[in-house]
């Protein structure tokens, strides 16, 4: 981990005071249009800081897994207004990081300050995207591990786990457990699953990731799991007689701790090896290197 220091909630207060309001704008108008984008661009900064650090690299990737998140910020003219009004100061790293906490504030999540001052890459990594990441079917002691590797604590891991309580997943991510008949799954919870999502084919059919309240950003996602309706395996995981299960029964029943530890939790991930000073670009167009 590098350069925590130089990172700033005030970086842009002199050289582009609007930028946050513009970013704030922003978000506000593709979320209303479309709340999914808010869990798209929660992913988007996580699956960033996951893969060489918060760097916006995510946006110059291809690989096929993260084509539907990359979408998301193109739409969002955000990136283009800074362009016009403060040009080539504000970085794609550090709109990402903005997008991620406005739009958790649009969706009844927690508000934090957003340390500033990240800069961008100019490559992008393709491996690191295929090993960083945690998968859906990870079992728990490689989710713990995996956000060990970044300095992230186990309860930091069940924290932004909780971002599971907005946007959708598909068929094909999910289907072993709803067919599995396993004794961690609500029978009825399986069977209704089933019915957008077949054995064979529709692999990229939705369902929400919190069956309750799917656009709220709330501690419903840790209620779901203590009646075994976690959709993913790897959401489940965090609750089956291992070291994360106090940590669900603590956020499930008190909503204040999970809001205050999740946006905690995204601070930290915010500073995953940040390029600073010298370091890094700032892009003028953010999928592309100038």
């Amino acid at each position: 981990m590098q350069c925590h220091a130089q990172l700033s909630s005030t970086f842009y207060d002199r050289t582009c005071s609007n930028a946050l309001t513009t970013i704030r704008t922003s978000i506000r108008q593709a979320v209303s249009r479309e709340r999914r984008m808010a869990a798209s661009l929660i992913r988007l900064h996580f699956h960033d800081c996951f893969v060489q650090g918060c760097d916006a690299s995510i946006l110059l990737d291809e690989t096929p897994t993260i084509v539907s998140e990359k979408t998301a910020l193109p739409n969002l003219g955000s990136a283009r207004e800074l362009e016009k009004t403060c040009p080539g100061v504000v970085s794609c790293a550090d709109i990402l990081a903005v997008a991620a906490r406005d739009a958790s504030t649009l969706v009844g999540g927690p508000s934090w300050a957003v340390k500033l001052g990240r800069r961008d890459s100019t490559t992008a990594s393709h491996t690191v995207a295929e090993t960083d990441l945690p998968g859906p079917f990870d079992p728990l002691d490689r989710l713990i591990s995996g956000f060990a590797k970044k300095g992230l604590s186990t309860r930091d891991m069940v924290a932004l786990s909780g971002a599971h309580s907005i946007g959708q997943a598909q068929c094909f991510l999910f289907r072993d457990r709803i067919y599995s008949n396993g004794t961690d799954i609500d029978a009825g919870f399986a069977s209704t699953r089933r019915r957008q999502c077949p054995q064979e084919d529709q692999n990229g059919n939705l369902a929400p990731l919190d069956l309750v309240t799917p656009n709220q950003l709330d501690n419903n996602y840790f209620k779901n799991l203590r009646q075994r309706k976690g959709l993913l395996q790897s959401d489940q995981v965090l609750l089956s007689g291992g070291s994360t299960d106090d940590i669900v029964s603590e956020y499930s029943n008190s909503p204040r701790a999970f809001a205050s530890d999740f946006a905690a939790a995204m601070i930290r991930m915010g500073d995953i090896s940040p390029l600073t000073g010298q370091n890094g670009i700032i892009r003028t167009v953010c999928g592309s290197i100038n």
